[in-house]
């Protein structure tokens, strides 16, 4: 508490002359009380919960090339992730300002051996080059297009049981709580998209030594769009080229 106290020097004084005092604060109890206001505070506030960003992230499953070689065609898709440039290496854009990202796929296994690259390197042409092309675009409405169609016709079985999940979440019928209904959807959905018994595509991510790090990102999008969870990252080989060098000359460019 605060405390006035008068100075006394000694020594004689002018009749009249005002007396001195001096002001002594004591800060102790106002230490106390701040201590106590902080201690109730975080006590009975309520910490703000941090936003993050939830990813699809590829399951622990180790694909070997022998095991897509050998996957149904329903099951495993190569994508190759190209991006149109002029003379100069610069990346085109369309009317919208957005870079022209291309991406064309084969599912299973290519159908090209000795034969048929002896045959490209004689005649100029591959046969039976599953190769076909597609877009990054949105869906129209519930629609998917491009080759967000592609991937999501692949991967039915899992989307399927998600959407009833998904459904369940927006109710709130995994738990009353929204903290526990988000945790037990994640879990969940996880569990979903790594069922080995479900029909689920094995997907070969590609690019080629145009593509833009945008066109690499929009196939790792699809991967989360879709619920996939078995993809990979992976180099261009020779029969990737081969197909990709005949599709251009069979399909040349507007």
């Amino acid at each position: 508490m605060a405390q006035i106290e008068q100075s006394d020097k000694g020594g004689k004084k002018k009749k009249g002359a005002q007396k001195k005092m001096s002001i002594h604060v004591d800060f102790t109890p106002m230490v106390d009380m701040n201590m106590l206001l902080i201690t109730f505070f975080m006590l009975c506030t309520t910490m703000i919960k941090s936003q993050t960003l939830q990813i699809t992230l590829p399951t622990n499953e180790k694909v070997e090339q022998s095991d897509m070689n050998q996957a149904k065609e329903s099951e495993a898709i190569t994508l190759i992730v190209d991006t149109e440039r002029d003379a100069d290496g610069n990346i085109k854009k369309d009317e919208n300002g957005k870079p022209k990202n291309i991406v064309y796929y084969y599912e299973g296994k290519p159908e090209v051996d000795n034969d048929a690259i002896q045959a490209f390197i004689s005649t100029g042409s591959l046969p039976n080059n599953k190769l076909a092309q597609e877009a990054f675009v949105g869906n129209e409405g519930d629609v998917q297009r491009g080759i967000r169609k592609i991937l999501h016709d692949r991967n039915t079985a899992v989307l399927s049981k998600i959407d009833v999940l998904k459904k369940d979440w927006r109710e709130k019928k995994l738990s009353p709580n929204k903290d526990a209904n988000d945790s037990i959807y994640q879990a969940r959905a996880k569990e979903i998209r790594n069922d080995s018994t479900l029909t689920r595509p094995v997907v070969v991510i590609k690019a080629t030594n145009r593509a833009s790090w945008e066109g690499l990102i929009g196939a790792l999008d699809e991967m989360q769009i879709n619920q996939i969870s078995r993809y990979q990252i992976d180099n261009m080989n020779k029969i990737d080229s081969l197909m990709l060098e005949d599709y251009l000359k069979k399909h040349p460019a507007k």
